[in-house]
């Protein structure tokens, strides 16, 4: 399933290439809700509550109401998370609280499934080189995605692959290491990074993997139009 991504970024809409530079950046959000309300599940990330520069709640928390989302960006607590949930979220991203003194936190994850829901969770795998990387991407680890996915199975519905190196590039993610990931775990799997085509959005499902869509669904403007 192709799932659109909306990034947001000091209250703009905003394609990133590598999580570093600006590509793409819309100030009105509407053309996008608009778009983008026939697809059953859609991506909002507040980037600059992941990089810890402020927040973009209010749009957040107007686009969560409008279209079906996954919320992610800064969500580092409990209580964060049900907020999310209470502002309209179908699901919470957790990413970076996940990691702690270079380690992974089990209890962390333990106590957000217990209070949010496991279904209702998707754990964020950023990874750069091989790594893990948390704090809007920022900050490597030296935790590789399998050993994240295979300590953190029992406290989330879904993980959230996104392979940074080939982010917002449209080259194509590296279909060998998603299915590598796909046979780690049984839960559901979202992949984002540089996918482009029709064809690669295909291969995904077939794997069972759901496709994280950004840069280059705002280049064509709909899935149809996609290579």
């Amino acid at each position: 399933m192709l799932i659109p991504a909306i990034d947001l970024m000091g209250g703009k809409v905003v394609q990133l290439v590598q999580g570093r530079d600006v590509a793409l950046e819309y100030d009105d959000a509407e053309p996008w809700i608009e778009r983008f309300a026939a697809y059953p599940l859609v991506q909002l990330i507040d980037l600059d509550a992941a990089l810890g520069t402020g927040d973009n709640r209010a749009l957040i928390t107007r686009i969560a109401r409008e279209l079906p989302c996954q919320v992610g960006g800064g969500i580092r607590s409990v209580d964060a998370a049900l907020d999310m949930l209470a502002a309209g979220a179908e699901r919470v991203i957790i990413g970076s609280a996940l990691v702690r003194d270079e380690g992974i936190d089990l209890d962390f994850a333990a106590r957000l499934s217990r209070a949010v829901g496991l279904e209702r969770l998707v754990f964020a795998l950023d990874s750069r080189r091989g790594y893990v990387n948390v704090c809007g991407w920022q900050r490597p680890t030296r935790i590789t995605p399998v050993r994240m996915m295979q300590a953190l199975e029992p406290w989330c519905g879904a993980f959230l692959y996104t392979n940074v190196d080939t982010e917002g590039l449209m080259e194509g993610i590296p279909l060998a290491t998603v299915r590598r990931l796909r046979a780690a775990t049984s839960r559901r799997l979202f992949a984002a990074g540089g996918i482009t085509t029709r064809d690669e959005i295909a291969l995904l499902d077939m794997i069972g993997v759901d496709a994280i869509v950004g840069m280059a669904l705002y280049a064509a403007g709909s899935e149809s139009e996609l290579r």
